[in-house]
């Protein structure tokens, strides 16, 4: 067995001093026979030699067995060591060496010991003790290497609180060889997949056979919770089917923004292991550790963070919960860092995928505040400015009406802002330039790709538009334009962060990396655009949000052929979101889930007004 880790001892003369009668000087003279014998001793153990190590003391049997169970103990993988000072009275001498211990994993261990050597009439030989080994080693001990796992990280929201913690899952394995050596590798696979089908419904039995086999070792199948295990337990027993609990990063509340966490957990669970400790110790025969010899504490990872709040993930959750008649996804940033404080959907929205922040919709009226703030930048109308507001206005060959074709003849902007007046704000989109809207839009975050670690994210995307109609139908959220929640809010989020669009991010410490042109929006625009938005809640579409301080919003209802739907977005202090009814009709149906979001925060949180 010691020819399987063969290694190279290095033995190196340091240093050594003439002891009484003998007189010995430099690393010639009288010591010559008890350093040789040391170092014939050395060499052989560090070659992995540990009967030819022990041939050379005085006690073979118990040198072999005491050497061989240092070395297994430490799961060595070389030793070198350097001799010092001797000692030599007469028929006796003890020679300094210092040891260095190559364990698993880089670590190395070292330390002083002294070697006793006896001199009979074949010569000198190392006179044994477990003390040859390490000055503390007592008799009848060996040494041990112990790993000290180091805690795992946690993963924590912004109010301080876990969200995810280290716990345990139990992993099943596949061992082809164990299946047919009871029976048949294509039965127990079968059997397998089809008890494990409604957790994946991907697995295939012919891919598991095929790999496991060519493996040769036990072949992961999947992780389940220790309660899904639990009522699979009998169903499990299958011939070549293993199990063993593995660490993992486990939900500290279930049903706290459960889709969102599975895919945080796919960035950082190879980031919170730390690095672990290592100790070597004296172990008794009873198996009883002794002595620590050598300690090495482990080096917790620092805890995840992310920029989600509890306080107002579990509001957004709990509004969009209120019904799964319809599809409901709410998105919420804090404009001043761009941090994501909720994704919350109900379980309707879930069964369609992440829609919160990658699906795409037609944005409706909420696009008006894209299309005012285009028309404020390029002087065509402000505020004040009066703008006509027919029930229905003709642009080349499209007739575009008002809902329910009411009129409110000549008004200020605002005041066609506030009421959603379609054909205002295509005609304004008319007198554009086929790349304003798109140019604006992406001044307020709708365009851009946004790398988020942790999170799929779509922003939307407004084309340039060429064509007097397509424009037209644009500047009113009708055309081509498509954006996702999170987009959205991205939107409201510049209005309310002075018309610098924030960059969202969810795992604080892994900057979003954003492509595509970033252009800005003035903040004099931004200043005409917000009592415009407010309004909106004051005495236009909005007003059913009004008792929930000072909100500034935009609602939309996006028509598609057999339906629309409810759009609301907007800000309130430090908070910014967009909320989604999918099919939901009546704009006011996205108001009032918004509205029961607010008030299930606690008073006050992230308010703060803007002028």
């Amino acid at each position: 067995m010691w020819q399987m880790r063969r290694r190279a001892i290095s033995v190196t003369c340091v240093s050594m001093s003439a002891v009484v009668a003998l007189g010995v000087a430099g690393c010639a003279g009288a010591d010559d026979g008890p350093r040789q014998a040391v170092e014939q001793f050395l060499d052989a153990y560090g070659g992995g030699d540990a009967a030819a190590a022990a041939a050379l003391t005085d006690n073979p049997t118990q040198a072999r067995t005491d050497l061989d169970a240092a070395w297994e103990g430490l799961s060595a993988e070389k030793v070198s060591a350097s001799t010092g000072k001797a000692r030599i009275t007469g028929d006796t001498a003890d020679i300094d060496v210092t040891y260095r211990w190559g364990l698993p994993r880089g670590r190395e261990w070292s330390y002083p010991a002294r070697v006793r050597l006896i001199r009979s009439d074949a010569g000198w030989s190392v006179r044994w003790a477990t003390t040859d080994i390490h000055p503390d080693l007592g008799a009848n001990q060996r040494l041990s290497l112990r790993i000290v796992e180091a805690p795992r990280a946690t993963v924590n929201e912004a109010d301080g609180s876990q969200v995810m913690v280290n716990g345990s899952v139990v992993g099943i394995n596949f061992d082809a060889a164990a299946a047919a050596a009871s029976g048949s590798v294509a039965d127990s696979v079968t059997q397998l997949v089809t008890t494990l089908k409604r957790f994946d419904p991907t697995l295939s039995a012919q891919k598991i056979a095929e790999e496991s086999t060519a493996s040769g070792s036990p072949y992961p199948i999947m992780r389940l919770s220790h309660r899904d295990f639990d009522q699979l337990r009998d169903q499990l027993a299958i011939p070549g089917v293993t199990h063993n609990e593995q660490a993992e990063l486990v939900p500290k509340t279930p049903g706290f923004a459960p889709a969102l966490l599975t895919e945080v957990k796919k960035v950082v669970d190879s980031e919170v292991d730390g690095r672990v400790g290592w100790r070597v110790v004296t172990v008794n025969p009873n198996g009883l550790d002794a002595d620590v010899l050598a300690d090495h504490d482990p080096e917790p990872a620092p805890a995840v963070s992310l920029s989600l709040s509890r306080q107002v993930q579990v509001a957004a959750q709990r509004a969009v919960d209120a019904t799964n008649r319809f599809q409901i996804a709410m998105v919420v940033l804090q404009p001043s860092t761009g941090h994501i404080l909720a994704v919350a959907q109900n379980k309707a929205a879930d069964r369609q995928g992440p829609i919160a922040t990658t699906g795409l919709y037609p944005p409706g009226s909420t696009f008006k505040m894209v299309t005012a703030a285009a028309a404020i930048s390029r002087n065509l109308a402000h505020p004040q400015t009066m703008v006509p507001c027919p029930g229905e206005i003709e642009i080349g060959p499209r007739r575009i009406p008002n809902y329910d074709r009411f009129s409110l003849g000549t008004v200020p902007m605002l005041q066609a802002f506030a009421s959603s007046c379609n054909t205002t704000f295509a005609k304004l989109a008319s007198e554009m330039g086929p790349s304003d809207l798109a140019h604006t839009a992406a001044a307020m975050g709708i365009g851009q790709q946004y790398d988020i670690a942790g999170l799929d994210a779509t922003s939307g995307s407004v084309p340039i538009a060429a064509e007097l109609v397509a424009r037209s139908e644009d500047g009113f959220g009708q055309g081509k334009v498509l954006v996702s929640p999170l987009g959205l809010a991205l939107v409201a989020a510049t209005v309310a962060h002075n018309g610098k669009a924030p960059v969202p991010q969810l795992i604080l410490g892994k900057p979003t990396t954003v492509t595509g042109p970033q252009p800005t929006l003035d903040p004099a625009v931004v200043a005409e655009l917000r009592p415009m938005m407010r309004a909106v809640v004051q005495q236009g579409t909005g007003t059913v949000i009004a008792g929930e301080g000072d909100v500034l919003g935009k609602t939309g209802e996006a028509e598609f052929d057999g339906g629309s739907h409810a759009w609301f977005a907007g800000y309130r202090g430090d908070l910014a979101f967009a909320t989604l009814v999918v099919r939901g009709g009546d704009s006011n149906n996205a108001v009032g889930v918004t509205r029961d979001f607010f008030a299930g925060l606690p008073p006050g949180y992230y308010s703060g007004a803007r002028s």
